[in-house]
C-alpha cells in the first residue's frame, strides 16, 4: 500500500526496528506514546485512520489533491 519498509517506518517513528518486530509478533503491547508515534508516522506517509462509524475502525490512503 505504502510500500514502506519495517526500517522506513521505525526511522520516522524514532523507534527501534525490534520494537515495530515484537509489536507485530504479539511479543509485547506497545507504550501509548509509541503508538502515537507510529501513527504520526504513518499518517505522514499518507495513511488516514478512519474512525468505528459502524463499520468498523479502518485505514485509507489519503486522497491526493491537485490544483
Amino acid at each position: 500500500m505504502l510500500r514502506l519498509k519495517r526500517d522506513d517506518l521505525a526511522k520516522a517513528a524514532q523507534v527501534a526496528v525490534a520494537t515495530l518486530a515484537d509489536f507485530e509478533t504479539g511479543r509485547r503491547a506497545p507504550h501509548p506514546r509509541t503508538i502515537e508515534a507510529i501513527r504520526t508516522a504513518l499518517e505522514s506517509a499518507g495513511v488516514e485512520f478512519i474512525a468505528e462509524n459502524g463499520g468498523g475502525a479502518g485505514v485509507r490512503l489519503r486522497k491526493e489533491i491537485t490544483a
